[in-house]
């Protein structure tokens, strides 16, 4: 099989998770296609593939040497965004795209004025959707260029490497993905998840991210009668945002600038809860951030009073730099691998978080590699076939690498 057909046949799975879920994977749809996933490595004649009750699934490709090689792992999450429908997907190729607009379907255009990214895949085969759905490319392109390398090396007994170990996780694009990977039982030196975008991508450093919830305490009394008495949460909600520099939000902010998000309001006269996201690349920044919440809170509560308002407050992730600069090796080693491969590496600061960045405070060093999709998490996402072959390429010759490391 090769890695197109991988690829659309997994997409072919509805594995949207749900946020509101308490269950772990969050959607029972995710363990359709971890069970299908876990058959397809046990024919593949992977070693040790296994899968736990909340769908992780790990599986080894057996050294076929006796060098001390370190082991090493590559990790993707199989649920797709809930930002836009993962049921019925049509995904169908663009063969040598031209550089003009894609007509997905009738009335929905994939414009490279809109979509500028569509211009650098000029000649390339593109794998779109009908307009309806996402495509799921993320990260289903991380786990067929994970399945289709261990496949070639697999069949290339020449290339030696040590013991590779693959991990797939559901729950990525809810925050959880990481949360249940057991690092211990991985067992390896280090890992990358192929989680990135576009060619070349590599990361390595991400927000340190915090949510906060405010809480407003208001007092309802009849408008008539209201003068001296009514103290009004929606009113005070705004003006609690309104203390929020305009200057730092996410429409306002690029590269390594933090912000302050408004993620959702809900507020009646008598009560208010705003929650906020936090974030800043730089950790004493990001410490400074959430003493602004707190003076702000603190700011509301001598003009109107204690405890009008309260805050819950609570750190998500950190910058996965911290624990990857102590072992650049591993950036040093994908650096080379690209560089053999004839990628430019893009190395970008995310502006989000990453499975890898919580793996790395687990113990488990793991930046991330593109994996090719463009556009995520809506209609108009696509990913090259070509990007794809080259991160399988990069991932061969990051295992091939990884087997002269102490030489």
């Amino acid at each position: 099989m090769n890695i197109t057909e991988r690829f659309i046949n997994y997409t072919k799975f509805d594995t949207q998770s749900a946020e509101d879920s308490e269950t772990v994977p969050s959607t029972l749809k995710q363990l359709i296609f971890a069970k299908y996933l876990k058959e397809e490595l046990e024919q593949e004649g992977l070693s040790d593939v296994e899968m736990d009750d909340m769908g992780y699934i790990y599986a080894t490709l057996k050294a076929n040497t006796k060098k001390e090689i370190p082991t090493i792992g590559f990790i993707s999450h199989y649920d797709t965004s809930t930002d836009a429908s993962g049921a019925n997907i049509k995904a169908r190729i663009v063969e040598n795209y031209d550089g003009k607009d894609i007509v997905l379907s009738k009335g929905i255009i994939s414009s490279p004025e809109k979509f500028p990214e569509l211009k650098a895949h000029v000649g390339e085969d593109l794998i779109v959707t009908d307009g309806h759905t996402l495509l799921g490319a993320d990260d289903k392109a991380g786990i067929a260029e994970i399945v289709q390398s261990m496949c070639y090396l697999r069949d290339h007994p020449e290339i030696e490497h040590g013991d590779i170990r693959i991990g797939f996780n559901p729950d990525e694009e809810i925050g959880m993905g990481a949360h249940h990977f057991d690092v211990e039982k991985f067992g390896c030196e280090w890992a990358y998840t192929m989680d990135g975008g576009d060619l070349g991508n590599l990361e390595y450093e991400n927000f340190n991210a915090a949510g906060a919830k405010i809480h407003i305490k208001g007092v309802s009394v009849h408008t008539g009668y209201a003068k001296g008495k009514m103290v009004n949460a929606s009113r005070l909600a705004c003006e609690f945002n309104a203390m929020i520099p305009e200057n730092e939000l996410p429409e306002t902010t690029e590269g390594y600038q933090g912000f302050y998000h408004l993620l959702g309001m809900n507020s009646k006269t008598e009560e208010a809860t705003l929650s906020y996201l936090i974030r800043d690349h730089d950790r004493e920044k990001f410490e400074d951030r959430k003493d602004f919440i707190e003076h702000c809170v603190q700011a509301m509560n001598e003009k109107y009073g204690n405890g009008t308002v309260t805050v819950d407050m609570k750190d998500q992730y950190y910058n996965m730099k911290e624990k990857i600069d102590p072992n650049i090796h591993v950036i040093d080693i994908v650096l080379q691998a690209m560089q053999e491969c004839g990628v430019a590496p893009k190395v970008e600061p995310i502006r989000g978080g990453t499975d890898g960045a919580q793996l790395s405070f687990k113990g488990l060093p793991c930046p991330n590699i593109f994996a090719g999709g463009v556009n995520f998490h809506g209609p108009y996402e696509f990913v090259s076939i070509q990007v794809m072959e080259k991160a399988v390429s990069v991932i061969v010759k990051i295992c091939e690498i990884t087997a002269g490391f102490n030489d």
